[in-house]
């Protein structure tokens, strides 16, 4: 059988194409460098927040396309992960209570109470130096 050599880049080895590791590993410190130029220049917080989550939302793409050789496995993986997703997103709503609606005050109720009782005297009996005898 006779193979021409333009032929053996794009050949599948053992069922997996030759991805070139190294351009992505280059992507990915690139990747690496933004997050960190943008944590260098100071931009307003929600800007900042969003580059640096679209940065780390690339890499892991990068990570899991390519290392994890998710984008040559076939359409089962699709399978595996909705009853995961939808997991997720279950536990999103099931918390969205919590995260709505606290249970708590937001004020921290323990400093008006010891800032009312600094002005005791010395000798009066307060929660702190009461004792039971």
């Amino acid at each position: 059988m006779n193979h021409e050599s333009s032929d053996t880049d794009d050949r599948h080895v053992e069922g997996h194409p030759n991805v070139k590791y190294f351009s992505i590993f280059i992507a990915l410190c690139v990747c690496t460098l933004l997050s960190v130029l943008f944590d260098l220049i100071h931009l307003p917080p929600i800007l900042l927040i969003t580059l640096v989550l679209a940065v780390a939302t690339a890499k892991a793409l990068f990570v899991i396309t390519y290392f994890m050789h998710l984008k040559f496995e076939g359409r089962w993986k699709y399978t595996i992960l909705t009853p995961t997703v939808i997991l997720a997103m279950g536990l999103v709503v099931g918390l969205a209570p919590d995260i709505g609606m606290s249970y708590y005050a937001r004020d921290v109720p323990q400093a008006g109470w010891t800032e009312s009782h600094s002005h005791h005297k010395e000798g009066e009996a307060t929660p702190q130096n009461k004792t039971s005898h």
